[in-house]
């Protein structure tokens, strides 16, 4: 059941929107209705949102007051892609996260870290910025080489590992909750065989609609039943907002990043941009084929509008919301079952924006519920450490199939390593010196043309001289 909405979309059209310039706005009950079964998901997955509240009290030094008026700051943002015409449901950068706790690891939590955290954001605005204007996007990435961009994933995906697996991380302290919620959710997500289950159950279908959902609440139960995670103190009321001490925080008050802070910054503002915009060609192909399976409505897909969607929350994020999972154009699992449910026809889901729309809407109204905010407080680690594990399966997976010779493997595999050990710059570096070195033959044409024509020109004086004579003995 689904709520009503005031301008109906006509069979084959698409969803109405007001136009604004560049973008075109969608407003629930105006433009799309609500949809129950995303209402429910958001009810439980908003938890995903304050996965990155254990980051911002390490890293950046916040309260978890602070850490929470961050969170739902960052929520509101998340509003922004389908009010604007943008289909794709909206998130973190999830694959730069290990790589941006290795940039902070160098700042001391508090102003300092806070100014880095700054530096990066708007680095990264002025990327999507520039590109989503210029419609520079698609010729940047094409000139990076294919191993690098593969060893980018791959550096991501083992610094994202490595964070969770490795000494120090969450999984060897609390084995039993994350390793059984990983795994569920690499079943539910993953396995041909639970795939083959969907096609010949309705049961399997309801239990992939909700993506991450059956995983992470099996997760939570079993933390709290083998007692890996303390049982929540449930606090009534509405969540109240630290506005005055996140003040004291911003840019405004504790001064604007320095030169080193942007120079260092760079790098992992490119690495971001490359994982995100490898994450919208994904989405891309999501859409288009959920757009195949509706003919009853036509969605449009417009990467520069993204683009400058994605850069002014990330704008958004230096001034006001400083956040180490930054402000990325899609949150691919989100993404893929929502598209997934609506291929499923009209009377599943209205819309592609409805079924956005509806999630991100829920999500933020559920942050203000404290009985919920307290309900997940005490597991947020395993929401963290869930999306990380799956995020690291998946950049891995996609940055092993950029790549198709011994060479690029190498160099990719090289890249990776570098990456997740050694940071951002180096990573790169290592990269295009690798890719130079052993990829490249333009260095080598020349001569290799100087040794075919020696070759043909000894062959044709034997051919005109005849057998060669036998030496005497």
């Amino acid at each position: 059941m689904r709520s009503r909405y005031l301008l109906k979309r006509e069979y084959g059209q698409e969803q109405p929107y007001w136009r604004l310039g560049m973008f075109k706005i969608r407003l629930p009950f105006i433009h799309y209705p609500l949809e129950l079964a995303e209402a429910v998901q958001a009810a439980i997955m908003f938890v995903v949102g304050m996965a990155t509240i254990p980051l911002l009290q390490t890293y950046l030094g916040m309260s978890f007051e602070v850490a929470l008026t961050v969170t739902i700051l960052f929520m509101a943002t998340l509003l922004l892609p389908a009010l604007l015409g943008a289909p794709l449901a909206p998130g973190f950068i999830t694959p730069a996260v290990p790589l941006v706790v290795v940039y902070l690891s160098a700042y001391e939590p508090g102003p300092e870290a806070i100014k880095a955290m700054v530096a990066l954001h708007i680095a990264v605005a002025v990327i999507f910025l520039v590109l989503g204007v210029t419609k520079f996007a698609s010729k940047l990435i094409s000139s990076i080489p294919v191993s690098v961009k593969g060893g980018i994933l791959l550096g991501a995906g083992i610094a994202a590992l490595m964070g969770e697996i490795g000494e120090g991380g969450r999984f060897l302290a609390t084995p039993l909750s994350i390793g059984i919620g990983a795994l569920v959710i690499a079943f539910v997500l993953f396995s041909a065989s639970f795939r083959l289950f969907c096609n010949r159950s309705k049961l399997g279908v309801m239990i992939a609609n909700y993506g991450l959902v059956p995983g992470l609440l099996i997760a939570i139960g079993v933390g709290w039943a083998v007692g890996e995670y303390p049982l929540p103190q449930i606090e009534w009321g509405v969540t109240s907002l630290a506005i005055n001490e996140l003040w004291q925080l911003l840019p405004f008050t504790i001064g604007w990043p320095t030169l080193e802070m942007f120079l260092t910054a760079i790098p992992v503002a490119i690495i971001s941009y490359v994982i995100a915009y490898g994450d919208i060609v994904v989405g891309d192909s999501v859409i288009a084929r959920a757009d195949k399976a509706r003919p009853d409505e036509v969605i449009e897909v417009d990467n520069d509008r993204l683009h400058v969607i994605t850069g002014i929350r990330n704008a958004l994020h230096a001034l006001f919301i400083p956040q180490p999972g930054q402000g990325g154009p899609i949150f691919t699992a989100l993404t893929a079952g929502i598209a997934t449910r609506y291929e499923f026809g009209r009377r599943a889901m209205e819309s592609v924006y409805s079924g956005v729309g509806t999630f991100y809407l829920i999500a933020f109204f559920a942050l203000f519920a404290m009985p919920l905010v307290t309900l997940f407080q005490p597991v947020l680690p395993i929401a963290l450490s869930l999306t990380l594990l799956v995020t690291g399966y998946l950049c891995m997976v996609v940055g092993m199939q950029q790549v198709s010779n011994a060479e690029q493997y190498a160099v990719a595999g090289v890249t990776g390593v570098v990456l997740a050990t050694q940071g951002a710059a180096w990573g790169i570096a290592a990269g295009i010196v690798l890719h130079v070195l052993v990829e490249r033959t333009s260095l080598l044409r020349k001569d290799r043309a100087l040794a075919t024509e020696a070759t043909e020109a000894t062959e044709a004086t034997e051919a005109t001289a005849g057998p060669a004579r036998q030496p005497r003995t």
